[in-house]
């Protein structure tokens, strides 16, 4: 089959950062689905990976962890799914990733995709999806609210601040947040595109990370917020966003920070969650079959037309070529929603 990956790390102008390789077709396990992919998506994991991890011996590295596709085969314990689904995941970074013709997943990691979307709106969204999904209700704690219900703000709301809410997790984060919780959603965006991208997502309102964020916040009638989810330059804003955080308050991340001075928490008894998505499938954790059912669930919340896809912007079918610059677009820092490709 076809497959693009790397044999060493390189920066993305390397001649060897993206190579075409032709692989034997994968045959799935006990709990494998395999899937052949039809559209792709492309995230900051690809590019970290691809900079920073030597591949096993033997063989090169093969990444993409967003795919929409159709199970062809399936594993002799598989129960959820059969030949003919048309399936979306995230995958497990322990396997080679969805940058290729056919993919090996296990199916607890799987959900139907949603019927009213294409392959390439679909692929857009899991991964994405599962860390803002996690993050807003497996670490930061907020309630759920019935989908399609009225949302009532009085006083007494969550307030939840996303900073960096402008790419692929902040996209469906705001959504999520709007749709499924009773929180009041503020956003921060640099650009007015980003801007009005937002707000038409569902954010209350949009202030710039640039500025100061308490002046902004006093603007709105606002003297603090309940909940942090800080989705990029958390080292930078850190000192501004436990200012404007409430006396036991909720601070949620997902970069990767060179340092974190945690003890600026402490006088507020602020608590610290980090939200890694593959924790799941890394481990092996005993609950992984959460993200099969969430992405269920999203998948029913998109066809009733609760949630929308993502997708930021199609960059034709997986080549070489197309893949390099997602990558080159994805480390700019400057996309909004997600990248996408179609499959070979």
């Amino acid at each position: 089959m076809k497959a693009i990956g790397y044999r060493t790390p390189q920066p993305i102008d390397s001649a060897e950062a993206l190579e075409s390789f032709d692989l034997a077709q994968p045959q799935p396990g006990p709990h494998d689905v395999l899937v052949r992919v039809a559209a792709v998506a492309v995230n900051p994991v690809d590019s970290k990976i691809r900079r920073n991890v030597t591949p096993e011996e033997g063989g090169p590295r093969i990444l993409g962890w967003d795919a929409a596709g159709d199970v062809v085969a399936v594993g002799e314990q598989v129960t959820l799914f059969q030949p003919g689904d048309r399936v979306w995941y995230a995958g497990d970074l322990n396997r080679p990733g969805s940058n290729a013709e056919y993919q090996r997943v296990d199916e607890r990691l799987v959900g139907r995709m949603p019927e009213t979307l294409t392959y390439a709106e679909a692929a857009a969204m899991p991964l994405t999806t599962i860390t803002a999904w996690e993050l807003l209700f497996d670490r930061l704690g907020l309630a759920r609210r019935a989908a399609g219900s009225e949302r009532a703000l009085t006083a007494d709301s969550p307030c939840l601040l996303v900073v960096g809410a402008g790419g692929g997790v902040g996209s469906i984060l705001v959504q999520l947040a709007r749709q499924l919780t009773g929180a009041r959603v503020i956003a921060t965006a640099s650009r007015a595109e980003t801007r009005d991208w937002l707000l038409t997502l569902g954010a209350d309102h949009v202030i710039n990370h640039h500025d100061d964020l308490a002046d902004q916040l006093a603007g709105l009638g606002l003297d603090n917020v309940s909940h942090v989810a800080s989705l990029n330059g958390t080292e930078q804003h850190l000192a501004a966003l436990v200012e404007v955080l409430r006396p036991q308050g909720r601070f949620g991340l997902i970069d990767d920070p060179q340092t974190l001075d945690v003890m600026a928490l402490k006088r507020k008894s602020i608590s610290l969650h980090w939200e890694f998505m593959f924790t799941r499938s890394m481990f092996a954790t005993d609950d992984r079959i959460e993200q099969h059912r969430l992405l269920t669930e999203v998948a029913s919340l998109v066809d009733q037309g609760i949630l929308r896809t993502t997708m930021g912007q199609h960059l034709g079918g997986l080549s070489v070529a197309n893949l390099r610059r997602a990558h080159e677009l994805q480390e700019s820092g400057q996309v909004r929603g997600k990248l996408v490709l179609d499959g070979f």
